[in-house]
């Protein structure tokens, strides 16, 4: 979910940064403790594509999805003066906290899972077959921040998604249209300022 803030922010911040100086204000990211996001997910890429052939990595994986979650927040906490971190610590804690209390995995509504492809929602079924997602059932707990909101066309991505999922992307989207943005009205003053300079300028002999 967190590509949908990602690809709606660089389309706004394109539109109102321009392509140049958009592209340009990547190269001034300054965060604190950078390298823990690449890390994470690294490691939780690798898990998915090693815990179907692993009996221990799968049985263990609930348990290092929280801690990417936790150093996840730590790191937008070392970073919430940035704009729209702290949209993201809140949407990502909520994640946290409602896969904290059902084992390590985030619940998924029945009705919503509705809209995906039939052979997902048969993993779903399947407890074995998924280990970050399962079906909601009479024991899931914090049910109301789980996977319950379905996205279907006209939406261009079909997916359900939770209440954490949407304030984590609205962070992420005002994050990178401020990034893409920043300083382009303080380029456009220098430049009129320049121009004013030339015109009134006295002629040199």
């Amino acid at each position: 979910m967190v590509f949908d803030g990602i690809i709606l922010g660089l389309i706004v911040g394109l539109f109102r940064g321009g392509l140049r100086h958009g592209l340009q204000q990547f190269s001034k990211i300054r965060l604190k403790g950078g390298l823990i996001f690449p890390i994470l997910l690294i490691v939780q890429l690798l898990i998915f594509r090693f815990q179907v052939n692993s009996d221990w990595l799968a049985a263990a994986s609930g348990y290092v999805f929280m801690f990417i979650y936790v150093a996840g927040m730590i790191f937008l906490w070392m970073n919430r003066d940035q704009k729209g971190f702290g949209s993201i610590l809140a949407g990502v804690f909520l994640n946290f906290l409602v896969m904290a209390v059902n084992g390590g995995r985030m619940p998924v509504s029945m009705s919503a899972a509705s809209v995906l492809d039939p052979v997902y929602v048969d993993m779903l079924m399947d407890a074995t077959a998924t280990t970050k997602h399962y079906l909601m059932d009479a024991s899931t707990r914090l049910s109301l921040l789980g996977d319950i909101i379905p996205l279907s066309p006209p939406y261009p991505r079909t997916q359900v998604i939770s209440i954490g999922d949407i304030i984590m992307n609205i962070g992420i989207f005002f994050y990178i249209v401020h990034l893409m943005t920043s300083g382009k009205n303080a380029n456009v003053q220098t430049l009129i300022r320049k121009s004013d300079t030339t015109e009134h300028a006295e002629p040199q002999n």
